[in-house]
């Protein structure tokens, strides 16, 4: 399948990386239902690690069989699937050739107190080359009083990534220091979370959608006198994919917790009208059966395709 147009726009706006990393990233983005047209959906099943397997798989427990999910992405046709290592590991040779894979390279437990998050590295980029990964994934929060020391290792991490030729996604939520529950979606403090993940090296960036706040001060001083508006999803969705480089990074946003079909999509639709490049959902379409899972994976390739 020759590369859109659209792809070659957006493999563009990568002018430092060698030919592998723009293969990865073009395998990626022209895989399933949205091939071509410079939208992402992607399914990643990292929450067994983070939240347990009973809260995340009991909901729908063909889900505690890691077949389950890359047989899900791609009956879909998703652009690409996340997991850990030992979730790859499991189903990793399912679907050669055929479903891009992102190693998620760090995880944590939710078994201790609350603490400063910084989760530990639980897969490297030999493991994803091994894998025939197209990306590896990792998490920063920014705020965090370990964000500095999870900033050091996303560097080398990317580093010897796209060394290898393989692109590096980045997870990146605000959490800690001085931020409230209702700030860690601010609008302003997500655009900064977005931006930050793209000042990191990373290709594709994956933010939570923002709410209508301006958690910080400062921000809202020059919004004001902008006259920036939040009103809408499309409005927030707009401002924090200026904030990665003019748009020129690929954004996209988590599912969050499980909601109806409906509240999904009507989240989508405002991520599409604000120019985001797509969605990765995971408890939203893996907690469902199968077929209900696919279905509503489609119907949020359906709102990108503009159908």
């Amino acid at each position: 399948m020759s590369l859109t147009p659209r792809v070659r726009e957006i493999l563009s706006w990568y002018p430092s990386d060698n030919p592998g990393v723009k293969a990865n990233l073009a395998r990626m983005l022209m895989t399933g239902r949205l091939a071509g047209t410079g939208k992402m959906v992607i399914l990643p099943v990292d929450q067994g690690f983070e939240h347990g397997p009973d809260r995340t798989f009991g909901p729908n427990p063909a889900g505690y069989d890691p077949c389950y999910h890359a047989n899900l992405a791609v009956d879909a046709g998703c652009n690409a699937y996340a997991a850990p290592l030992g979730q790859l590991e499991a189903a990793a040779d399912r679907f050669p050739g055929v479903l891009p894979l992102i190693l998620k390279l760090n995880n944590s437990d939710s078994l201790g107190g609350p603490t400063q998050p910084w989760p530990a590295i639980t897969g490297s980029v030999g493991d994803a080359l091994r894998l025939g990964c197209s990306a590896v994934g990792f998490t920063i929060y920014p705020g965090s009083d370990h964000r500095n020391e999870a900033y050091g290792e996303i560097r080398e991490i990317a580093e010897e990534a796209k060394a290898n030729g393989i692109a590096v996604v980045i997870w990146s939520y605000p959490r800690g220091g001085g931020l409230t529950k209702e700030g860690e979606t601010a609008v302003d403090v997500v655009a900064y979370a977005a931006h930050i993940a793209a000042q990191l090296g990373a290709h594709i960036v994956k933010v939570k959608p923002p709410t209508a706040t301006v958690a910080r001060d400062e921000n809202r001083k020059v919004l004001d006198k902008v006259g920036a508006k939040f009103d809408t999803m499309a409005d927030r969705i707009r401002h924090v994919v200026q904030a990665t480089f003019a748009g020129r990074r690929i954004v996209v946003f988590s599912g969050g917790e499980a909601k109806d079909t409906a509240a999904v999509l009507d989240e989508v639709r405002g991520i599409h009208q604000g120019g985001g490049f797509g969605s990765i959902v995971g408890r939203n379409s893996f907690q469902r059966k199968h077929a209900d899972g696919v279905q509503l994976l489609q119907q949020i390739m359906d709102v990108y395709a503009g159908k």
